[in-house]
């Protein structure tokens, strides 16, 4: 494994990490015993950055990782992130309607006592925002944030989907670390200002999703996918926008046949060569594809590689949003 520091700190993070949301939400039916092996083969592989959410089957995922943590805490940098809340108790998917954004500071100090209870943990390494509340203004939130690594509870603070002002804002309350962002072939947002932006205050990007949610995957089927799996609801998985990245996968997938290296490799590489501020967190549960991902940080990318997969890019522009509407409007706020 590779590893890269996180932020402007003496941190060192596997630069590949491991999404842990998938184990517990969002994709179908779930394996809490094959996902602990998961999470193993990640200690063996040298994948120390694990994140996760207490908003990710509404609190499941912190206590899967939680049976982990109490044997392996010191090897893992832990993150978790706060802010989305469920009208009722049943977990849905973060654009569904059962769910609301609360950045206010009250919520921000009962959320990490909850997630430090669930996950088994005195201090979590990395806490987020998990959004910007449009009804909150950013410096409350990270003042409130701030005053829990202040206590002991939280040692790194980071945004999630920030806008390039928030970042600035937050920032002038309290360091943040790192900005965690979609970033992918597919999805290039952050690019530019807010990229740039993060550079400036010497922060990490966490890309998430940066398989495209599997799109950009050689095992990666629509119509497998099961009746309740979110990625159904989104528009990049539907109609002329479905069309168009499939045969941008296609021609993705020529080009890693090529270079003798799988396309969720060829993808990895890519992010991972943005930067060595670039620490990505794909997500599996399953070990044969934590492998196969581990082994993307050996990946060069040489500069005319780099330029056919921006000629790709440029050919299939039309890869539809990542969210619906109403999540969008969560988005760089």
């Amino acid at each position: 494994m590779v590893y890269r520091n996180l932020g402007n700190t003496n941190e060192r993070l596997s630069a590949l990490g491991l999404g842990c949301m998938g184990m517990s939400f969002a994709y179908g039916p779930t394996n809490d015993k094959e996902s602990i092996k998961v999470l193993h083969k990640a200690l063996d592989l040298g994948i120390n950055f694990w994140d996760t959410a207490d908003m990710y089957g509404n609190g499941a995922n912190e206590l899967l990782l939680s049976q982990v943590l109490k044997e392996h805490r010191e090897e893992v940098f832990l993150a978790t992130k706060f802010g989305f809340r469920f009208h009722s108790n049943k977990a849905t998917v973060s654009n569904s309607p059962n769910t609301f954004f609360d950045g206010s500071p009250g919520y921000v100090k009962q959320a990490v006592e909850a997630s430090l209870q669930r996950l088994g943990v005195d201090v979590i390494d990395l806490y987020y925002a998990h959004r910007v509340d449009p009804q909150v203004p950013i410096e409350d939130t990270v003042g409130a944030m701030a005053d829990l690594v202040r206590e002991g509870k939280v040692r790194y603070l980071g945004l999630s989907e920030a806008s390039l002002e928030s970042i600035r804002r937050a920032n002038a309350v309290h360091p943040i670390s790192a900005l965690q962002s979609e970033y992918s072939l597919l999805t290039r947002g952050v690019e530019g200002d807010i990229l740039d932006t993060v550079r400036d205050y010497k922060m990490s990007l966490v890309p998430y999703s940066p398989l495209a949610r599997g799109l950009v995957t050689d095992t990666f089927k629509v119509d497998a996918l099961d009746g309740n799996d979110y990625r159904r609801t989104l528009p990049r998985y539907q109609g002329e926008h479905l069309d168009n990245n499939l045969h941008l996968k296609s021609e993705l997938q020529a080009l890693a046949s090529q270079k003798r290296i799988t396309m969720a490799q060829l993808a990895l590489a890519w992010v991972l060569n943005q930067g060595d501020d670039v620490l990505p967190i794909p997500g599996t549960r399953n070990i044969d594809r934590l492998e196969e991902n581990a082994k993307a940080v050996e990946v060069v990318l040489s500069q005319e590689e780099l330029d056919s997969i921006t000629l790709l890019l440029e050919r299939y522009p039309n890869v539809g949003e990542r969210y619906n509407e109403r999540a969008m409007r969560l988005v760089n706020n």
